[in-house]
């Protein structure tokens, strides 16, 4: 069995062994050469005089090599193996290398494009592994916890058929059904809630999803998540179990103890407090609702505003030039508000600012006191529809928060965000689904689910960490009238309920046991654990923001043989 680097220290003074890896280093002092050897586990020194050993190394040469454990004369106390190195006694040439397109090293001068083409290099960089070696034990700790909790691990299908779950389905064309295809799963959400119906009570699964949609740095076309789902238990229940996942992960992972249970909040106070569904609460930079307070100024575009909002950022009056007001007013027009205000707080503690001509002098005076303002406070105000007016002061809190470092980066700040609205608009106007069409509505909101749609509310619950959404899910719908009753909403006919959720429909016949579940991103939540923004840098061979493979090139296009078998011809773009 191969020895470990890492394994060995100060206990195994004398003993003879026999290591393989890669050379990191060589630092070549005439008589006497020294060479940095690295395996996963880490790096060790072996020495080596050339009257002994004759051989020519250079960086990322394979090498095995013999010989005894002795103490180093001058200790490195930042290596777990610095206190110690290999007198070498023979070096054998495993497999030569040549130079390499990028530093083997947790700092490498590489850019991501040449790091994602030559993926198999940049995996040998310490924090790659480190982060594939988080991924791994989250996943480990996945196992052990679920397992002790009576859950079943059970493989779903990857050729599905096309339902409507958000985003665009990667499609599967069938050679057998020419015109026909199969659809890669968003998600498991039918196949396991069929499990339910079949009696599993308790399952889950470490899935491979996949969705075409425009990427970002937290984003990837092929995901992974840990899908859970359960029969016979309460939100309440769903999430206490969650918590005790959750904490074995982070413990397993990190070796890091975090509190349960978690803190919750509402969707709406969310939105309300914090501009988002996934709020970062490390901060308290929140949203202010002054539109009762501002109605009261001479300025008339505040008459027909939905929402009145304001951010107070402290201490960042003083350094915001004009320049900055008209990159302020600029980005609101992008989340479509109404309009912009900034004001600023002197040493005087007065407000100043073009705007405050429409100002009275009480009103001044009510805004320092309401919004307890300090000398060089900044305050941005928006105006307008409401969502995106929380949307916009959303966005500009967190920026100014990671600007004006108002938290902790090594905190973990973990809260569940519940009671989502059942129903939403698309950007066509049509009502959609917030999370999907098989979220169960609260009872209370039953009787207007066809009157009053959006102002019902679902059993959902997103879990966030520092502002991301790591994972979430919702009760599922087990009434077969109640399902159809939502169906209805949605707009689908019975030809396209039959057409898209046919078999599924047809399981509700059969007796079907109350059930809810939630997935967890894998890669998000090893993201967050590895300390990196990168998504990309947590996934062994990741697609890059065009959703292409760097490495191998695909997506390519293949032979008109194949094309011709599936019965598919290419139209050519104009």
């Amino acid at each position: 069995m191969k020895i470990k680097n890492t394994s060995l220290s100060k206990a195994d003074l004398g003993k003879e062994v026999t290591l393989e890896g890669w050379v990191a280093k060589i630092r070549n002092f005439g008589a006497i050469t020294f060479i940095d050897l690295r395996d996963r586990s880490g790096l060790i020194q072996l020495v080596y005089s050339k009257e002994n050993i004759d051989i020519d190394l250079r960086n990322e040469y394979v090498i095995k090599a013999r010989g005894t454990i002795r103490l180093r004369e001058t200790p490195n106390p930042s290596l777990k193996t610095g206190e110690i190195e290999v007198d070498c006694k023979e070096i054998k040439v495993l497999s030569r290398a040549e130079t390499t397109p990028l530093i083997i090293a947790d700092e490498t001068d590489a850019l991501e494009d040449t790091r994602l083409k030559y993926r198999y290099l940049d995996l040998r960089r310490p924090s790659m592994q480190r982060n594939l070696d988080i991924r791994n034990k989250i996943k480990m700790a996945t196992h052990k916890y679920l397992n002790a909790n009576d859950f079943i691990e059970v493989e779903t299908p990857i050729l599905n058929l096309s339902t409507p779950e958000g985003a665009r389905d990667y499609l599967v064309p069938s050679r057998t059904k020419k015109g026909s295809f199969y659809a890669l799963p968003q998600s498991p959400q039918i196949f396991k809630q069929l499990l339910m119906i079949g009696g599993l009570e308790r399952y889950y699964q470490i899935a491979k999803c996949f969705r075409d949609e425009d990427l970002r740095s937290d984003r990837q076309p092929e995901f992974t998540q840990i899908d859970i789902e359960v029969s016979f238990m309460d939100q309440d229940e769903i999430l206490s179990l969650s918590e005790g996942l959750i904490k074995e992960i982070f413990k397993e992972a990190i070796d890091l103890d975090i509190n349960t249970p978690f803190k919750r909040i509402t969707y709406k106070e969310a939105i309300d407090k914090y501009g988002s569904d996934h709020p970062d609460t490390r901060f308290d930079l929140t949203l202010k609702d002054i539109k009762e307070l501002m109605l009261t100024s001479s300025f008339e575009g505040f008459k027909k505003a939905e929402s009145i909002k304001c951010i107070v950022v402290p201490k960042k009056a003083s350094d915001t030039s004009r320049k900055v007001i008209d990159d302020l007013a600029a980005e609101g027009k992008k989340f479509l508000v109404d309009g912009v205000i900034v004001l600023k707080v002197n040493e005087a503690k007065e407000i100043e600012g073009s705007f405050t001509k429409f100002f009275t002098e009480a009103l001044k005076k009510e805004l320092i006191e309401s919004l307890s303002l300090n000398p060089d406070d900044l305050v941005i105000i928006s105006y307008g529809d409401k969502s995106r007016v929380s949307m916009f002061l959303g966005a500009k809190r967190v920026e100014y928060a990671k600007e004006l470092k108002l938290y902790d980066e090594s905190t973990f700040d973990l809260l569940w965000v519940v009671d989502f609205p059942l129903f939403e608009k698309d950007v066509e106007g049509n009502i959609t689904s917030v999370h999907h069409p098989f979220t169960r509505p609260q009872e209370k909101d039953l009787d207007k689910l066809e009157s009053d749609p959006f102002a019902c509310l679902s059993y959902s619950y997103d879990l966030i960490i520092n502002g991301y959404e790591v994972g979430g899910g919702s009760l599922r719908i087990y009434d077969q009238e109640v399902q159809n009753r939502v169906f209805k909403v949605l707009g689908l006919t019975d030809e396209d309920i039959r057409r898209k959720f046919g078999f599924f429909v047809d399981a509700f016949k059969y007796g079907t046991p109350p059930h809810g579940g939630l997935a967890f991103g894998l890669d998000r939540l090893t993201m967050l654990l590895s300390g990196t923004n990168n998504i990309r840098d947590v996934i062994a061979f990741p697609k890059n923001l065009n959703a292409s493979c760097m490495m191998s090139g695909a997506p390519t296009p293949v032979d008109k043989d194949q094309l011709d078998e599936l019965g598919i011809q290419i139209k050519k773009g104009e």
